[in-house]
């Protein structure tokens, strides 16, 4: 039976699979193929187990500044040819960083698999890591914090706010940014990248995609050729992570230079992305926080006029570790922080005492549903998706079981984790003062 707004029932509404195959080279490389001559496209993924939370006091934005030095040349590819070569070939391509992978990719015509497969592995194994290379990208890379993180309002303020809730002593991999700080990135030696690359950059660390329009045979046969005989490196350490829930309520301020308005975020610590809580908890943002029909926006923005933004969010990306949970909210001219603070929890209590209503939940359902289809649409999308369910959910099968988990949700799913994560004992609020400015 259709629900009222005309939003269709989720029943039975399952992805169709996305056929696969899994195999492991001598050398510990993971390979996944997934054919699909939908269009004659095809995507090479690669994605090395290391990101933020593999890193260490004093040297933090190491997994980003590599994403970066992999694009510097290796031995038989000149500095700026990969991209020049992908380019040419009628392809596009790129490099992310996140807190546990960092990923690189190319999507290309079919006819130039080869092409993708041969960059990826002649980097992997004979990157050039000059002094040269490196002093460039390091600055590069500072570059990049001070126009997208630094000089940019609030941004900064709530990177490290959304940090600040994991213990640094127990938990460090996920209690600092990805980006890394100035000191940190200045501290770095040409060793410390050797290091990182002979550590991190080794086949048995990394799970090469491949998806799109191309016969099997050929794609194992040119792995082989390309990536088999690149040696395998040790085992890289094991990261540590012990993070404690409902501590206590925790305060914090932090003055913003680049803020013309004060903001407030409430936040908290959740679980990890397999967990069975989690497709709750990010339902729940998506009614609590997200697009103008949700409830933050209605009540504090509409309707209190109290703030110029609010939102919501489930987690800083998927991760292996403990996450963090939040809402946010910009205060409107004249309106107090304590008066946004207050309101952003009156809300988050109403889903506690009352739970969401049917209606709510089948319109976030469709809304997960529709991206998550989205998402699937290209080789690229399809490949990310092979990738995410291999490293955070353990299986490559749950690209399509994935998104039974949020489909079964219930009313009283999303009360029974607002009222087990959402609690003012697990909750760190920050309020992001504006800079006082003299006459």
């Amino acid at each position: 039976m259709a629900l009222a707004l005309g939003l269709p029932s989720l029943e039975a509404q399952s992805i169709a699979p996305i056929t696969h195959e899994n195999y492991t080279l001598p050398n510990g490389l993971r390979v996944i193929l997934a054919e699909d001559h939908s269009a004659q496209v095809v995507t090479v993924n690669v994605w090395y187990n290391v990101g933020a939370r593999n890193e260490r006091p004093g040297r933090t934005g190491f997994a980003h500044l590599f994403e970066h030095m992999m694009f510097q040349g290796s031995d038989n590819v000149k500095k700026g040819d990969h991209m020049a070569l992908i380019e040419r070939g009628g392809g596009n391509m790129n490099g992310t960083t996140a807190d546990d992978r960092t990923n690189y990719y190319e999507s290309l015509p079919s006819n130039r698999l080869n092409l993708g497969l041969w960059l990826e592995a002649d980097r992997m194994r004979s990157l050039k890591i000059t002094k040269e290379n490196f002093e460039n990208q390091r600055e590069t890379v500072k570059e990049e914090r001070r126009l997208r993180i630094d000089n940019q309002p609030y941004t900064g303020a709530f990177l490290n706010a959304l940090t600040s809730v994991i213990d640094p002593k127990t938990c460090f991999a996920y209690a600092h940014e990805t980006i890394g700080s100035m000191d940190d990135l200045n501290a770095a030696t040409l060793d410390d990248v050797i290091d990182f690359h002979k550590t991190y950059y080794r086949p048995n660390n990394a799970t090469v995609v491949v998806t799109g329009d191309f016969q099997p045979n050929e794609a194992k046969a040119l792995i082989a050729q390309y990536f088999g005989d690149i040696p395998a490196g040790p085992t890289p350490p094991a990261v540590e992570c012990e993070q404690p829930f409902n501590t206590g309520l925790q305060r914090k301020s932090v003055t913003d230079t680049k803020a013309n308005l004060p903001a407030v975020l409430v936040l908290w610590r959740i679980p990890e992305y397999k967990s069975a809580d989690w497709p709750a908890l990010e339902l729940l943002s998506t009614i609590l926080g997200a697009g103008e029909s949700s409830r933050l926006n209605q009540a504090v923005v509409r309707e209190a006029k109290a703030a110029v933004e609010a939102q919501a969010l489930a987690g800083v990306g998927p991760r292996r570790g403990p996450n963090v949970f939040g809402t946010l909210g910009i205060a409107n001219q004249g309106v107090s922080p304590d008066s946004v603070e207050k309101l952003l929890t009156t809300q988050v209590q109403s889903i506690v005492s009352g739970g969401v209503n049917a209606e709510e939940l089948a319109k976030a359902k469709n809304a997960f549903r529709a991206s998550r289809i989205a998402g699937l649409e290209t080789s690229m999308g399809r490949a990310e998706a092979l990738q995410e369910a291999t490293m955070y959910l353990g299986d490559s099968k749950a690209v399509t079981s994935n998104i039974d988990r949020f489909l079964a949700v219930t009313v009283e799913d999303i009360k029974r984790v607002a009222a087990k994560y959402l609690r003012p004992d697990n909750s760190t609020i920050v309020l992001i003062k504006p800079e006082t400015k003299t006459p």
